[in-house]
């Protein structure tokens, strides 16, 4: 499959590095020849020198036979004129990542129009993860399957929880609630768990359910109260989504930003919420805009330094949720171990994954399931990807029991039309039925690639 990356900014680079690990023929370009030249040390992959919207350099880079395009600059009209141009040399499918808010407003009329067979939208997407995020205080990560039907989780178990100590069969039988830890971080160590499985202080579990399911799990638990008031340190786009979900949903907003134009514009776009001009990495300014009353702290800033000087900051105003956005995933781990922050959000990771899903889902076309949707795990240790069966194979009409998964590996849910199933071993996957797997595998392309081979 030869796919075309169009801009060797963060999130073209990381998708050069997904891509080109799972075997894709992967071509970069770009304008600036030195971050190329870094790339291609880096990376088995080609790339040209040039603008990405120019007909001559995308002829040059083979998009007239290229399978995909993805255009991922830093404009989103560049982005939707490159994949214009892409179409009309012969590519057969394009991405486009487009951010304005005005723009995505009208996405499906722009869709339709330039021909494209996907938009991304970070900022939004990021939103989302974050809202989630406060809807559920005791998560430190949430990430949904089956538009929104199915959730996982990341639970931390702390020194006052109930499940420290109790093995998973104990958990079970003692909540009563349809829900299954698919995978558990202890440690330097990934578990992919049984039910004498025994929780302990300091775990981390990834717990697969429904949202009411989860609901009621977290009322047994004595749940955190629900977040109500929520103060934003920055005011770009992830802001101004992010406070539109939660303004909608009932919460208290208040956005605190130091370009005073930017200020403006969130006044007339956001009635609701309370906007703050002023610079939100003065400790002084946070305290009188009441950071010790506020249910959650989201840190949007541009520097990550700065989003991190924020959390720490209200962290130790005992803020009983802190969610902070970063640029490099490399700081992720090391934000969470020194720092003890685990609400960390990234939108390179974000746009990878929802593009990389798209790209498993293309290749396997032909297969008897395509990738919807894919996420990944403990540091990237560990995906979870969610399977669309297109047709009757060796796996389906096959108790769960009876089939024979390769180490590693996990069946965490199984949607059927409008129904939910958390699985035991009497269930079976039907044609047409949506399958969650969790495994520590990478590459997983079909769902044949996590049985055995008899």
């Amino acid at each position: 499959m030869r796919i075309v990356i169009i801009g060797d900014g963060k999130v073209g680079f990381q998708l050069a590095t997904q891509l080109s690990e799972e075997d894709y023929d992967i071509v970069l370009i770009d304008n600036n020849e030195k971050k190329l030249r870094a790339a291609s040390d880096k990376l088995d992959i080609f790339c040209v020198v040039g603008d990405g919207a120019n007909v001559e350099v995308q002829t040059e880079a083979g998009v007239p036979q290229a399978d995909l395009v993805i255009a991922c600059a830093s404009t989103d009209e560049f982005n939707m004129l490159a994949c214009l141009i892409a179409r009309r040399l012969g590519a057969r499918h394009t991405i486009a990542r487009v951010r304005n808010p005005i723009y995505y407003k009208q996405i499906d009329l722009l869709k339709e129009d330039l021909h494209l067979s996907m938009v991304v939208n970070p900022e939004l997407i990021v939103a989302q993860e974050i809202s989630r995020l406060l809807i559920f205080p005791e998560a430190s990560k949430i990430e949904t399957f089956v538009k929104g039907k199915v959730e996982l989780l990341e639970l931390p178990i702390g020194a006052d929880s109930p499940l420290a100590g109790l093995s998973l069969k104990e958990m079970y039988i003692k909540y009563q609630i349809k829900l299954l830890v698919c995978a558990v971080e202890r440690g330097e160590q990934v578990i992919i768990p049984d039910g004498d499985f025994v929780m302990q202080e300091g775990d981390y579990l990834h717990i697969t359910a429904t949202h009411k399911e989860l609901e009621r799990f977290f009322k047994l638990l004595k749940r955190k109260k629900k977040i109500r008031r929520v103060l934003i340190c920055g005011g770009g786009k992830v802001s101004y989504y992010l406070a539109r979900q939660l303004l909608a949903i009932g919460m208290e907003v208040k956005i605190v930003e130091i370009n005073e134009a930017k200020c403006e514009d969130l006044c007339e776009l956001l009635p609701k919420a309370t906007i703050i001009y002023g610079d939100a990495t003065n400790h002084d300014l946070l305290m009188e805009e009441g950071i010790g009353e506020a249910d959650a702290l989201v840190s949007l800033m541009r520097m990550d330094e700065e989003n991190i000087i924020i959390s720490l900051f209200a962290q130790k105003q005992n803020v009983a949720k802190v969610v902070l956005k970063v640029n490099e995933d490399s700081r992720m781990g090391m934000i969470g171990e020194d720092f003890g922050l685990r609400c960390v959000v990234s939108a390179k990771t974000v746009t990878a994954d929802a593009i990389v899903s798209y790209v498993r889902a293309r290749h396997n076309s032909q297969g008897s399931a395509n990738v919807e949707t894919m996420y990944r795990l403990i540091g990237g240790k560990v995906e979870a990807l969610e399977f669309a069966i297109k047709s009757d194979t060796n796996y389906t009409q096959i108790p769960l029991k009876d089939l024979k998964l390769k180490s590693g590996n996990l069946i965490a849910c199984i949607a059927r039309k409008r129904n939910i199933i958390i699985p035991n071993g009497d269930d079976c996957i039907l044609k047409g039925d949506n399958v969650v797997v969790v495994t520590m595998e990478s590459r997983i392309q079909d769902m044949q690639d996590i049985l055995m081979q008899e």
